[in-house]
């Protein structure tokens, strides 16, 4: 039996993690970490029966507790936690035998570092520990022996490529990118764009803060930089192509000069269950492609001048230290203000770049570095909002 503990099971990667769940029977969840999403949590208790629950904002979780206590029909109700060490008993209960990591932003660092303490394989999906914290993070997986299974679909298909492969063959990296619903924009063009128009991926459905990445291009920076630590290449190895259908979702290059390409529908349950099954290949439900019906598969250059997100991203993996941790707190905090409509879509990479021309570089940020250089970019950001800066 795969007992298997999500954190971020309310999230788009956690509830289709758990329809893999309901179509494998040798499958079971021993724990569930949310935000504060307690409606569609406790719907996933009374489905999934698990032995421990975080719910990341206390008072939420008080109201959780509360709810299942007046529920009769539940014959065993699962322990209620909260905050980060909630997160972390999640992460690290001894019944688990991997854990998707799936919570948005850095809040996912502790918890992944405490599971890989205790042995946990991790299926990973929280792209900002390896973007912060690759250096401490891979290491780890070496030194206590554990699997870093990557679901996010763009890395999902390159670690399939390279499946049997010596590291020494790798040549270059192709990273696809659908372009995202404003493909082919000018700056000029960009200037008033609308939450609403932002949240509209052409071919994905993911949740809001990584579908406005997405149309920012910040979202392919980041999976640069994740894909640098996942499979120990320079960024330079890493070229992004524009794949506008999502049908081919990453390219290996050898040095023989063959690229294999590992094609599919856009279906995130595919690299989840991958990564729940590694090494099996099980059947899935759902749609399959098919080659008589498809018209065609285009490849374009990006365009980093307009989508000036994808260079900051290049740019600080090149600068390497603190300076990743910068750009991605800046991105999740300007994604935020652009959400509440206080700023403008240009401004989230104007944001960035500010924030990261105006930090004091640490070569090799310890965790604590790491998580006080995000509060400190919040601090800036809000000051320079708020006109004291």
């Amino acid at each position: 039996m795969k007992q298997i503990a999500i954190l971020g099971s309310t999230g788009s990667i956690g509830t289709q993690t758990l329809e893999v769940v309901r179509n494998n029977e040798d499958m079971c969840v021993v724990s569930l970490a949310a935000g504060s999403n307690i409606v569609l949590l406790e719907q996933q208790i009374e489905e999934f029966c698990p032995k421990v629950v975080c719910v990341y904002q206390e008072q939420k979780a008080l109201e959780l507790e509360k709810k299942l206590q007046g529920r009769s029909d539940l014959s065993e109700k699962p322990e209620i936690l909260s905050g980060m060490d909630g997160l972390i008993a999640c992460a690290t209960l001894s019944e688990a035998t991997i854990v998707v990591a799936a919570v948005v932003g850095m809040i996912g660092i502790r918890p992944v570092i405490e599971a890989i303490k205790a042995g946990k394989d991790i299926a990973f999906a929280n792209k900002e520990t390896l973007v912060t914290a690759g250096h401490i993070i891979m290491p780890m997986i070496k030194q206590y022996g554990v699997k870093l299974l990557p679901v996010d679909s763009e890395h999902a298909a390159i670690f399939q490529c390279l499946n049997g492969e010596p590291h020494g063959a790798l040549k270059k990296i192709l990273l696809t990118a659908s372009g995202g619903p404003f493909r082919g924009k000018t700056r000029q063009e960009l200037a008033n764009v609308q939450v609403e128009d932002a949240l509209k991926h052409p071919n994905w459905s993911m949740g809001r803060k990584i579908t406005i990445d997405s149309s920012t291009m910040v979202n392919k920076g980041l999976e640069v930089i994740e894909a640098k630590w996942l499979f120990d290449v320079s960024l330079e190895q890493i070229q992004v192509v524009i794949q506008p259908q999502s049908i081919i979702h990453s390219m290996v290059e050898f040095a023989d000069g063959a690229v294999m390409a590992q094609l599919g529908t856009p279906d995130m349950k595919l690299p989840i269950q991958y990564a729940l099954c590694y090494p099996e290949r099980r059947n899935l439900p759902g749609d399959r492609l098919d080659f008589w019906k498809m018209q065609e598969i285009t490849f374009q250059k990006p365009d980093p001048d307009t989508f000036r997100g994808l260079q900051l991203a290049y740019d600080a993996g090149k600068i390497g230290g603190s300076m990743p941790t910068v750009l991605n707190a800046a991105n999740e905090k300007a994604v935020a203000l652009f959400l509440d409509r206080k700023i403008s879509y240009l401004e989230i990479p104007e944001t960035i770049e500010w924030c990261m021309e105006h930090h004091n570089l640490i070569e090799a940020p310890s965790l604590d570095e790491i998580l006080e250089t995000e509060q400190q970019v919040y601090r800036q950001i809000e000051e320079r909002l708020n006109g004291s800066l």
